[in-house]
């Protein structure tokens, strides 16, 4: 490590690009204004990440004292703040207010090369939090916490609800830019007026100055306020990728020097007004997509209804409360196979945790009594009951979701992607043919306006705000009627299907109305047996021959195992008791009966719980419905003693497949994605988990139970099942909706641009132009979703 200097010339610290001090200290011929910032280069030096500072000028933060962590290493105040806590890997998530542009993303994002103990870091721009996973034995939560503070990233630690109290905090940043570019448009067009109505004798002789006043005030606009606009485009530039900023970007810079040059060479007014607004306009937007985007975040997170149910225990009766309902001090009852909705201590059971929807590692932790459960963990064996110690979060839950290792290859590209990099390749290629064109022609005059005009006309704003407001309103519109999709990004996914494969019993069918019946002997004392071992399923055939046995008290279990598509084993009361299929008995037995659930005792066949499936109300009229625009299919995990059922509602023509397994049900749904189907697969969240996952559009039905899987796309309450084609068609409406705002600007664009390549479009038009044509595109994907929703019953 070279040594520093101290220097007494005056300018900007390399690093923060706060004005430097009389005395200074220089590192690698670079100056900084203390030795926090100078510290930070040199660690991103030492790791070759310099790279950081090639993304934006001056990117980083000013660097405070750490010494005021000591707190962090408090175990109580650790408890409170992670997420989530083995015997290797800790999570958090920090509120980071300094995250701001590209460079941010990319620092933190190699937050590893700096410190190697933290192996993973993940970034939410909108929302500027940033969630760690790192090694505690190698690095503590403080040392972390350091990290981030040393490279001027340093959190908002509150023990509080930290997203709530962000969400009511505005960028004041953006204010203060909008604040700027208002108060120059207003003086810039004050000045301007006398060009409107016409100089009169004395005006003229004021012209010159307004032209140099109009200029001045371009300046900060230009300079400040449309900043992020220059550094977005060039970031993607430098990743040779044209992203939407990069048409505004130009836009702004040729207003700017068509401006200075007719100033300076005193060549007409300029297109000041035009500039001034243009960037207010964009900035006020983007407020509004803040306040907009925060609106809905919040309303996902806090108001949804996120469709399954957790089961509490009070006076040792068993009551399924939403997740909103969870607090403090409750107690849980969670299943084989259920999720953890909330940190809890472990009061009861064998806890076996799969916590893959949280790590991405698939192996099994087993916890002991009175040790901490994390949210996002899966039991994976007998039923535990858990004593929440944090409130549950939905948007932790749902952030969880969307973890990158839970999709897979078949996902379409959204509109909004494929789309964008020609249209903003169309807007140059046009305005250079234009520039060109003139040129040819010796005119120079309207070469420069034609140029000027076009990328003024075909402003892409409408691509950047269109699709995400017609999607979101379409997320909110399904939240409200049970249909909880996880993004925007698998609204554009349900609008693109072709063919729906659906599971039977739980999906099609109903276990509440079934009619149960038991063929066999059972004494009072082996129901009692049997009903404990069902006790820790959450299988809806378990939960139903539970009700109907009504026992009175449950045994301890141990050795419980549960295979899927087969059913349960477990030692209850020192007796070996199975509950499942008929291929999970391992000898022949004399029932005819092939489906319900089967019951062995100590290897001796007891009988069979008969369990007649009643269709789910309004099915007969979905399947009609859907079969005239679908191809339709039938996995099934059970026998095929209902195949005449369904022949009675499906068409002739549809494939009915009996005994699937999980693993056949899944290269089922492979198969037809090699054949280039787009399949939405619909099952229990339970047996389908991987037929889910692996679908271009995977939804888990639940019937107040807590079976919800991270692979899938959507979970859809039972009762909103008959709403199936209302959600696909509203889906397909607001890509519609996109396409003929898309189809509204490309016409809008067409006769600006006729126009423009003339060289005969005013900066004054222009200016009144482009704000128009964004409203009216807001205006009309607003207006039409409600009208689409309205028209498709779902408002």
């Amino acid at each position: 490590m070279s040594n520093s200097t101290i220097t007494h010339q005056s300018s900007v610290c390399y690093h923060c690009g706060d004005k430097l001090p009389a005395v200074k200290l220089s590192y690698d011929e670079k100056d900084f204004c203390c030795v926090g910032c100078q510290n930070v280069y040199q660690i991103l030096s030492e790791n070759n990440m310099c790279n950081y500072y090639a993304y934006n000028d001056t990117p980083g933060q000013r660097i405070k004292d750490d010494g005021h962590f000591e707190y962090l290493d408090e175990p109580t105040i650790i408890t409170q703040l992670i997420n989530y806590k083995d015997k290797e890997n800790s999570i958090v998530t920090f509120y980071v207010p300094a995250i701001h542009c590209s460079s941010c993303i990319w620092l933190l994002e190699h937050l590893y090369k700096i410190n190697p103990a933290i192996f993973s870091s993940c970034i939410d721009f909108l929302k500027k939090e940033v969630t760690i996973s790192y090694k505690h034995e190698k690095v503590s939560l403080r040392e972390v916490v350091e990290v981030l503070n040393q490279i001027g990233y340093e959190p908002l630690i509150s023990l509080q609800d930290v997203v709530k109290e962000k969400g009511n905090s505005v960028n004041k940043q953006l204010i203060w830019k909008i604040a700027i570019a208002g108060f120059c448009m207003g003086n810039v067009m004050l000045f301007s007026f006398p060009e409107y109505f016409g100089l009169s004798a004395l005006e003229k002789e004021f012209q010159y100055l307004f032209a140099w006043l109009n200029l001045a005030f371009c300046i900060p606009v230009t300079f400040y306020c449309a900043r992020d606009y220059f550094t977005s485009a060039i970031a993607s530039l430098k990743q040779k990728f044209v992203n939407l900023d990069t048409p505004l970007a130009l836009i702004i810079a040729v207003l700017f020097v068509r401006t200075a040059i007719s100033t300076i060479f005193n060549d007409g007014p300029g297109f000041g007004d035009t500039l001034t607004g243009l960037i207010f306009l964009l900035l006020m937007g983007k407020w509004v997509k803040q306040r907009t985007y925060h609106h809905i975040s919040f309303d996902r997170d806090y108001r949804s209804y996120f469709p399954i149910a957790i089961t509490t225990l009070k006076d040792n009766r068993e009551k399924p409360v939403a997740i909103s309902e969870i607090a403090v001090g409750d107690r849980l009852l969670i299943r084989n196979g259920e999720l953890v909705p909330a940190d809890a201590i472990l009061m009861k059971g064998d806890a076996w945790l799969d916590m893959s929807f949280v790590t991405g590692e698939a192996e099994p932790q087993q916890k002991v009594l009175g040790e901490i459960v994390y949210a996002g963990g899966r039991q994976m064996g007998e039923a535990i009951e858990l004593e929440v110690v944090k409130p549950a979060s939905q948007s932790y839950l749902t952030g969880l979701w969307n973890k990158e290792f839970y999709k897979t290859d078949f996902k379409k590209k959204s509109f909004n992607d494929s789309i964008a990099k020609y249209f903003s390749i169309g807007v140059f290629v046009i305005a250079f043919a234009a520039t060109g064109y003139w040129l040819w022609q010796n005119d120079s005059a309207k070469a420069w306006s034609a140029f000027t005009a076009v990328v003024i006309v075909a402003c892409p704003c409408v691509l950047a705000l269109s699709t995400p407001f017609t999607l979101s309103a379409i997320l909110s519109v399904f939240d409200k009627k049970g249909f909880y999709v996880k993004n925007t990004d698998a609204v554009e996914q349900l609008a693109d299907l072709d063919t729906v494969v659906f599971d039977k019993t739980g999906t099609l069918t109903s276990t509440h109305n079934s009619e149960i019946r038991f063929e066999g002997n059972l004494t009072p004392g082996e129901k009692l047996l049997v009903a404990s071992l069902l006790y820790n399923s959450s299988h809806p055939l378990s939960r139903q021959v539970l009700k109907v046995l009504n026992p009175s008290k449950i045994y301890a279990i141990a050795k419980y195992n549960e295979v899927v598509g087969k059913g349960i084993m477990g030692v209850v009361n020192g007796r070996l008791v199975y509950a499942g299929s008929k291929r999970g008995i391992p000898f022949e037995v004399e029932s005819k009966e092939n489906g319900g659930v089967h019951i062995m005792i100590d290897e001796m066949y007891k009988g069979c719980f008969s369990v007649d499936q009643q269709w789910r109300d309004g099915i007969a009229p979905l399947i009609n419905h859907l079969n005239e625009d679908y191809d339709l299919k039938v996995l099934s995990g059970d026998t095929n003693k209902d195949e005449q059922m369904l022949k009675s509602v499906f068409k002739p023509s549809t494939t009915i497949l009996f005994n699937q397994s999980p693993h056949q049900k899944l290269e089922a749904i492979k198969a037809l994605q090699i054949r280039k189907k787009k399949v939405m697969m619909l099952g229990d969240g339970l047996n389908d988990a991987g037929a889910l996952k692996q679908a271009n559009f995977g939804v888990a039905i639940t019937d107040n139970i807590n079976n919800f899987t991270p692979g899938c796309d959507a979970i859809m309450s039972g009762n909103a099942l008959g709403l199936l084609p209302h959600f696909i068609q509203l889906s397909k409406d607001g890509l519609t909706t996109i396409k003929i705002s898309f189809a509204i600007a490309t016409s809008y664009n067409l006769i600006g641009v006729y126009y423009a390549v003339q060289g005969t479009l005013y900066p004054l038009v222009a200016a009144i132009l482009m704000p128009i044509s964004t409203i009216t595109i807001i205006s009309f994907t607003s207006l039409a979703t409600r009208y689409f929703a309205k028209k498709n019953g779902l408002k």
